[in-house]
């Protein structure tokens, strides 16, 4: 899918960091533009004449609230993988095309879910915790090698999580929307979990995987199990797994993402023993905003040069398809 050529006005949605050398990067492209930097509040006179969007504040719901006010762009691109905040009617419906930043974040996300199964078998929590008691407490951990994680998300994120976990000795399966050569149907789901060490959700938030993580999947799980999220707060029906938490139904969470964000200090997610707590962190490494303009300035050279554009979602589907790559 082409832009139209000639695009020369950006309005950019941010939350007071901006993207580091967008300005410079966006002239190498094309000379002379009118980049409009914008918060929320900021945005909807930000985006009257602006041709493209660039979502740097991909936290934010300000491009739904006020979408009227874009009244030129063709073309919206948002610094993340899950596009689940601009999967709006007014959006989905419009000839707008969207673009994430698919491939950003696919190996550091892998690395911090690998960094995790190793964290719960070797039981670092808790000596961290009893180090800073000064308490010699010797014990045994846990072998990861052959036990069996489930990995639901056939994305590029999903494969680098199972490519990971497979390195560290796991057996893997990975689930994605439907069947294909080494993924199972996210309807074989149920029938995996029973065996399941460790679930990792790493798909985007869809009507179909909203709440996918309820009471009644949970139930599916062995009581060794541990749940890792590092996709979206809601493919988890939090309650529902707090209770699990608490009654020691599964052994251990570790949830990057949450159902409100930042989670709120009255949680009791933060001070359960069993459960590691991270601020929306597992992709972002050193030199992750670099690579997200880099990403987004090249697309800009394609919609100039009327070529393809790189991660073009599916707005129906809420994600990049194959063909869309």
């Amino acid at each position: 899918m082409t832009v139209s050529a000639g695009q020369r006005s950006i309005a950019v949605l941010h939350a007071g960091d901006t993207p580091p050398g967008l300005d410079a990067a966006v002239t190498d492209v094309l000379g002379d533009a009118d980049v409009r930097l914008a918060t929320a509040d900021e945005l909807p006179a930000a985006l009257p004449g602006a041709d493209t969007l660039l979502v740097w504040d991909f936290t934010s719901d300000a491009v739904r609230d006020c979408w009227a006010a874009a009244d030129a762009v063709r073309w919206v691109h948002t610094a993340s993988a899950g596009v689940d905040r601009l999967i709006f009617p007014g959006l989905v419906e419009s000839d707008v095309v969207l673009t994430n930043s698919r491939g950003v974040f696919d190996t550091p996300i892998a690395e911090y879910v690998a960094g995790l199964v190793l964290a719960f078998a070797k039981d670092l929590p808790r000596t961290l915790a009893q180090q800073a008691r000064r308490e010699w407490h010797h014990r045994e951990t846990e072998d990861v090698a052959g036990t069996r994680a489930v990995v639901v998300g056939g994305g590029p994120i999903g494969r680098a999580v199972a490519a990971m976990l497979t390195a560290i000795g796991q057996r893997v399966d990975l689930v994605g929307r439907t069947a294909s050569d080494g993924v199972h149907a996210i309807d074989d789901l149920p029938a995996l979990l029973p065996e399941a060490d460790t679930l990792v959700l790493a798909a985007p938030l869809t009507d179909r995987t909203r709440g996918l993580l309820d009471a009644a999947a949970i139930d599916l799980l062995p009581r060794r199990a541990r749940v890792i999220n590092v996709g979206r707060g809601p493919l988890v029906v939090q309650a529902d797994l707090v209770a699990a938490l608490e009654q020691g139904r599964i052994a251990g969470a570790a949830l990057d993402v949450f159902e409100t964000e930042p989670l709120p200090a009255d949680s009791p997610l933060w001070t359960m023993p069993n459960v590691i707590v991270s601020p929306h962190m597992s992709g972002d490494t050193t030199g992750w905003r670099d690579n997200l303009v880099a990403l987004f300035a090249d697309n800009l050279a394609r919609s100039r040069d009327g070529r393809p554009l790189r991660n073009v979602v599916d707005k129906n589907r809420g994600y990049v398809s194959e063909r869309h790559r």
